[in-house]
């Protein structure tokens, strides 16, 4: 960066074998562009690992590392952890940095500090997803209901009022975006995170099978791609694991094949074989339907949050179409979907070398580009003394 500043920290919630997401991926890039600097984190489980790329690296951490279980399952403190993140000291750095999906946006800085917070989402289970986390929640269907629903009140106050002490606010989508606006009443800048790309061959041919990938948790909505591929009897993979693992093996019709996680290479080798992958979930961005773009493969998707931002629906446009949105969450529509890719031989109208290109716009050096620039803004305006420069919405 220009005039850059003397000292730099960058904060992300926590560092977890289990952790190894878009967050994880975005951290990872700022790690490189800001060296040196100084990581913060709630708990660390892995610069003590050899094979971690964090091996070695000094993290400092919250007093929840020292905590029954700290380590391991971070989350059960989620009433402390607002009040965790606040007490890392940063005082010794002019740039903070933080990568936040729950409360690293909240660290505490001063006037002589500039602050950029990359956001991955408001915490959905706070906000807008707070019904659907309750109603599938078995503690909170419980008498633990009503001490939950007031721990998720306190989370959310919390939650809005250290939005506002950030100075700068990137979101990592369209979507996220007007989340933040409507959650934090903040205006952000979108950059989209960064996807390896490069790891993923496009020139393979289809086969007759489509590809579900992604961790099997409520909010991915696995179940729908599931019943839709029971009433068209079309193969399908479904590739991870998860707390809806048995839920879901129980729904699997004859054509379904759950086969558990994967490794990077066998999920590669999945993708570029694969006739489409299919997903149902509202994601914030969404990687793995970028990832299937790279690999050449069509992406037949619900047209909501952030994969507006990566796939075009051929239904709007055949010449830049790299894949079929279907309108509602639901498996009779997604099946009509299915049906239609596959009576209309959509994956041959779909050319593999377009796909690439369209994931290629959310590659990681893109990424670190955009980011840099904000940065450098960022940083010059604060010098200039503008801490809350206009930002586009």
């Amino acid at each position: 960066m220009s005039s850059s500043p003397d000292s730099v920290a960058l904060v992300h919630e926590w560092f977890s074998p289990w952790a190894v997401g878009g967050a994880e991926a975005v951290v990872r890039e700022l790690d490189q562009l800001l060296a040196p600097h100084q990581l913060y984190a709630l708990v660390d489980g892995e610069s003590r690992r050899p094979e971690s790329w964090l091996a070695g690296r000094s993290v400092t951490t919250s007093f929840i590392q020292r905590l029954p279980w700290g380590v391991r399952r971070v989350q059960i403190y989620l009433p402390l952890l607002p009040m965790a993140v606040e007490q890392l000291d940063l005082s010794g750095h002019g740039l903070v940095v933080s990568s936040s999906h729950l409360v690293a946006k909240g660290v505490l800085t001063g006037p002589d500090q500039l602050h950029v917070s990359y956001v991955h989402s408001p915490p959905r289970y706070a906000w807008d997803q707070m019904n659907v986390y309750l109603h599938r929640n078995a503690l909170a269907r419980g008498p633990l209901g009503p001490w939950i629903r007031c721990q998720l009140h306190q989370l959310r106050q919390w939650d809005h009022l250290s939005a506002q002490r950030v100075d700068v606010l990137v979101a990592n989508s369209r979507f996220t975006a007007r989340r933040i606006w409507r959650c934090w009443r903040r205006r952000s800048v979108v950059i989209h995170p960064p996807v390896a790309v490069e790891r993923f061959h496009w020139q393979q041919s289809r086969e007759d099978f489509y590809l579900c990938l992604g961790r099997l948790v409520a909010y991915k909505r696995v179940d729908l791609v599931v019943e839709a591929f029971n009433r068209c009897r079309l193969p399908l993979l479904v590739v991870g694991d998860g707390p809806e693992w048995g839920r879901l093996r129980r729904q699997a019709g004859p054509t379904v094949r759950m086969v558990g996680r994967r490794s990077s290479r066998q999920v590669e080798d999945l993708l570029a074989r694969c006739r489409a992958l299919v997903h149902a979930g509202v994601e914030d961005f969404g990687i793995a339907p970028v990832e299937a773009m790279a690999a050449g493969a069509p992406v037949i998707a619900l047209g909501q949050g952030g994969l507006l931002d990566s796939v075009c629906c051929h239904s709007r446009d055949p010449s830049t179409a790299t894949g079929l949105l279907f309108d509602r969450p639901c498996p009779r529509v997604l099946a009509e979907a299915v049906r239609h890719f596959e009576d209309q031989r959509l994956w041959q109208q779909l050319p593999a070398e377009r796909l690439r290109r369209q994931a290629e716009r959310f590659s990681a050096q893109r990424f670190r580009t955009r980011m840099k620039t904000r940065l450098d803004e960022s940083w010059r305006r604060f010098q200039a003394g503008d801490l809350r420069a206009p930002q586009v919405p």
